[in-house]
């Protein structure tokens, strides 16, 4: 019988052939998707079914593939559930349903919207058709005598006619035009089935003619692995067939740090195996960087490159998410945003953050991974706010007071018994950090200084504000040890009015303002950022991405119990005086990463100052 397409299905064959599938590979796939399902179909009803308890089952796909005047044809069968002619109407047919026109009067043209309209209808099938010329789908539906033929061309609509079959199930016959012809060859066969399919529970086997001592023999060969790794019981592995797994996964020549292997049952139903490598990938800081985890539903390849399936921060992650009932698009390379996806990414992190925190009691252990993979963690902290309290016990930083990595939870069980904040500095290296005149005042209280020497500390930690009851304070700002200062200190600072007025006179609009600061013990000034502004490391940053707000001027500081500064205070020999501010102050921004804007300038104060010494 004859059926044809509606006038408006050209235009919704025209979106699947050509708009949703970026790769025309991924047909294999698709009809051995929907074999596996017709397959997994008959299982099941065998077990629930008294109709089809007594069908002979031997669940399996075949391929095979010919090459005969020039005419290519590729083959895919399998013993599944199989179809009659309603069936075939309906399954094949369902773009020609009543109500397709309603459906492709809401198609927008944008290739992304209109996949998530038709993702429902089950036609990833009629992607064979940007390979094919002709196809012809014969199927015997279980339980039953008859066989049915279906042939379209996928343009002037479809034909079904009695055909025979010897047994229940389905064969799928591709007239393989000029865009499909290298489909008809046992290389790419076998490529994309370990590609795509390798874990099908099912076998696939193929069949191919090979040569062997000058004669021409059929071969049939199974070509698939039909059982998914991460499906198999924890406790039949060991930590060899996980890195085995691992290398063939990730390319990697070394074993894993470690793994996480979950099966969660229960409202949803999917397994995950993660690895965290030894290693950070080289192209870990890279906007083009490739993710690192491929997604499966029901043992079935869908994508590795969609960074949707792992947070940013999470992009060193390896490994495999397999889901029993996510819903997806026709294409499967378009995960449509839904809550299932959202709450099995959502509960991954969470286990994955969950093992990091159990690694972290290792102290040695962590060192290493955190040397790996810190930086993305700290990013964690700007990105996720779900998880930042985790995230927040997870990073880590060097201090002024021990080697090695700091927690904020270990800082604040050494804390002094009346410290109120949590003290850092950031900008420049760790050498330059840690000579930093800013740490002298809280090495004289005693006080440990976190060391924040990642660009990225800048951006993140700003932006925590506390951690738990304690406020974080940059020591490179204004009003950093306000509340450390005692009554004696302060009256110290109120005492230099005089050296400041004439200091604030030669510096001019160099500077925001001066101030007198107890902050200092051993050197005579510094330069921070008023509490308001954005820091020097922050503005250079600012001003790398284009995104400079326009000049802002640090605060200088002075030590008004110094020896320089007070000669400063009682000097009258103008040039001296004049000399001696800019060399200081070029010597305090110098320390804080400037540069120095004038260096003629700087070099002729600094020689009439070496003649004077002289």
């Amino acid at each position: 019988m004859k059926h044809q397409f509606q006038t408006e299905v050209d235009k919704l064959l025209h979106l699947i052939i050509h708009s949703l599938y970026s790769h025309k590979e991924i047909f294999l796939r698709e009809l051995v998707s929907n074999a596996s399902d017709a397959i997994d179909k008959l299982k099941y009803l065998k077990f629930t079914d008294d109709a089809y308890k007594n069908v002979d089952f031997d669940g399996r796909i075949d391929i095979s593939f010919s090459d005969s005047d020039g005419k290519k044809t590729l083959t895919v069968s399998d013993s599944g559930i199989g179809m009659d002619e309603i069936d075939l109407t309906e399954n094949l047919g369902t773009i020609a349903r009543s109500g397709t026109k309603n459906f492709i009067e809401k198609l927008t043209g944008d290739a992304k919207k209109d996949s998530n309209l038709i993702g429902q209808f089950g036609v990833g099938f009629y992607s064979s058709f940007m390979i094919a010329d002709e196809i012809e789908v014969i199927s015997r539906k279980a339980g039953t005598d008859k066989a049915y033929k279906w042939v379209s061309d996928g343009k002037t609509g479809f034909e079904i006619t009695e055909d025979e079959r010897s047994s229940h199930g389905t064969t799928i016959i591709l007239k393989l035009n000029e865009n499909g012809s290298e489909y008809a060859n046992r290389w790419q066969i076998e490529q994309l089935i370990k590609k795509y399919s390798n874990h099908i529970a099912c076998p696939i086997y193929l069949t191919y003619e090979s040569e062997k001592d000058g004669k021409k023999e059929t071969v049939t060969t199974q070509i698939n692995s039909a059982s998914a790794f991460w499906k198999r019981s924890k406790s039949e592995l060991k930590d060899e067939d996980y890195n085995e797994f691992y290398k063939s996964l990730s390319g990697d020549f070394e074993d894993p740090m470690f793994h996480i292997h979950t099966r969660a049952e229960g409202t949803l139903d999917y397994t995950t195996l993660f690895f965290i490598p030894k290693k950070a990938p080289f192209d870990l800081f890279r906007s083009d960087y490739a993710a690192g985890v491929k997604l499966y539903v029901k043992r079935v390849f869908i994508t590795d490159d969609e960074k949707e399936l792992m947070p940013v921060y999470l992009r060193f992650v390896k490994g495999i998410i397999d889901s029993e009932d996510l819903p997806l698009n026709v294409s499967r390379e378009i995960l449509q945003q839904n809550k299932v996806m959202s709450k099995i990414r959502s509960n991954s992190v969470k286990k994955i953050l969950s093992e990091f925190e159990t690694l972290s009691k290792n102290k040695e252990k962590y060192a290493d991974f955190y040397k790996e993979f810190g930086k993305p963690l700290k990013e964690g902290l700007y990105q996720d706010f779900e998880n930042r309290e985790t995230l927040t016990e997870l990073v880590r930083f060097k201090s002024t007071k021990r080697e090695g990595f700091v927690s904020f939870a270990e800082y604040v069980s050494s804390m002094n018994s009346d410290q109120k904040s949590i003290y850092y500095i950031t900008g420049g290296t760790e050498e330059n950090l840690k000579n930093s005149p800013l740490l002298e005042y809280y090495r004289k209280k005693d006080i440990e200084v976190l060391i924040m020497d990642d660009e990225i500390d800048e951006i993140v930690i700003p932006s925590l504000f506390k951690y738990k009851d304690f406020d974080l304070k940059a020591v490179n700002r204004t009003d950093s040890a306000d509340e450390l200062k005692t009554e004696d200190e302060k009256k110290s600072e109120e005492s230099a009015k005089d050296v400041i007025e004439k200091i604030k006179k030669i510096l001019g609009d160099k500077v925001k303002d001066v101030k007198a600061s107890s902050r200092l013990s051993d050197s005579p000034c510094c330069v921070v950022a008023d509490s308001t502004d954005p820091s020097f490391q922050m503005q250079a940053m600012l001003k790398a991405m284009g995104q400079s707000g326009g000049e802002v001027k640090p605060v200088f500081e002075i030590n008004p119990n110094h020896a320089i500064i007070k000669k400063l205070e009682s000097t009258s020999d103008e040039t001296v005086l004049e000399n001696t501010v800019n060399l200081l102050f070029v010597q305090a921004m110098m320390l804080e990463g400037g540069k120095i804007d004038n260096t003629a300038s700087f070099a002729k104060a600094m020689n009439a100052m070496l003649e004077k010494a002289l």
